[in-house]
């Protein structure tokens, strides 16, 4: 189904007055005929009666007929379309804003009218434009559906979705993606309903890229496909990883009629099964390397005053000596607390 833009339509105010002009022509036919029949009745004169009659017949149709032109006028916000139908058959679209007049048996269409998401655009909450009426203590909503289709950016926030990462471990992870219109034939016609089918697909493309991906950096995993362990992960590649959802959803999508500007992550965590173990897990990392840290500074301090002492010829000591140097040295280093040193005021034999 290809696209094909209705130009040249913008007459819809000089339609609306001369239709409003002729409407007010036919009632003053209507009132025209009910004199003359008035007349006719009154005097006897039939040729009045007949022209009474015809006058008013005349002036009902085309008060009736040119009521039906309103059905044709049609108005256009900036970023708005409308797709057009007569009789089931596809006719064109309507772009850009301005004051239009059509056929007035068309019909549009728009499947995804009364589909309300989670995203800007949708900000009644699937509730519609609507009229309550309070009649015998009942209250009655009246929705009108808009069949207008925006072609303005909007952005969708799906719902959080628990995947599985390539370790197998359960996160949570939710998305936002910014996302228009750009082929409104195909977004009516070749899809039932494009903002669910367009939900779904967001839905299908993260499971399809998050299980790619460790949660963290982790060895002996490949993620880009080339054979290759690298060090990509959900949390320090997000760019990457929302780049490739966004071509992952663009590709579905684009016989929707969509275009998909960006996606980016806005939540990443543990599974809160896991949460708290992980975490631990996290921190006993970090103490390991902090530990690491410690103990090879103190062991080049320690190395650093043996050789000094021994160079300057401060003292002279033995192995045994040396290793208890070495033992105390690393105590005081090594430990949580400050070191409370006991000060040997004799010989160290």
């Amino acid at each position: 189904m290809t696209e094909k833009i209705i130009s040249g339509k913008k007459n819809g105010m000089a339609v609306l007055l001369i239709t409003i002009i002729a409407q007010l022509a036919s009632v003053a036919l209507i009132i025209l005929g009910g004199i003359n029949i008035g007349i006719g009745d009154d005097m006897g004169i039939r040729s009045k009666l007949v022209l009474g009659v015809i006058l008013l017949i005349v002036g009902i149709v085309a008060c009736v007929a040119l009521s039906i032109v309103y059905g044709g006028l049609k108005v256009l916000k900036p970023q708005e379309a409308l797709v057009l139908t007569l009789f089931g058959k596809y006719i064109g679209t309507l772009k850009g804003e301005g004051f239009y007049f059509v056929n007035p048996f068309c019909s549009s269409i728009n499947p995804a009218a009364k589909t309300k998401l989670n995203q800007s655009g949708d900000v009644d909450g699937g509730k519609g434009a609507g009229i309550v009426l309070n009649a015998s203590g009942a209250n009655v909503e009246v929705q009108s559906v808009n069949n207008k289709i925006s072609l303005k950016i909007m952005t969708l926030n799906n719902n959080r979705q628990k995947i599985n990462d390539c370790l197998g471990n359960p996160i949570e992870i939710g998305i936002a993606v910014m996302w228009r219109v750009v082929d409104t034939a195909k977004a009516v016609f070749n899809v039932d309903n494009y903002k669910e089918y367009l939900s779904l697909q967001c839905d299908s493309a993260l499971r399809n890229i998050v299980r790619v991906y460790p949660y963290d950096v982790a060895p002996n995993v490949d993620t880009t496909g080339d054979g290759i362990a690298d060090e990509g992960s959900l949390r320090g590649s997000s760019e990457v990883v929302a780049q490739r959802i966004r071509d992952e959803i663009q590709e579905k999508v684009k016989e929707a009629g969509l275009e998909i500007i960006e996606a980016r992550i806005t939540y990443l965590a543990y599974a809160p099964e896991i949460a708290s173990v992980m975490l631990q897990r996290q921190q006993a990392s970090a103490i390991i390397a902090a530990r690491q840290m410690i103990v090879d500074g103190a062991v080049g301090m320690v190395k650093m005053a043996i050789d000094k002492l021994s160079e300057d010829e401060i003292v002279a000591l033995d192995e045994e000596r040396k290793a208890q140097m070495v033992s105390n040295l690393l105590v005081v280093l090594c430990g949580n607390k400050d070191a409370q040193p006991v000060v040997n005021s004799g010989s160290i034999y």
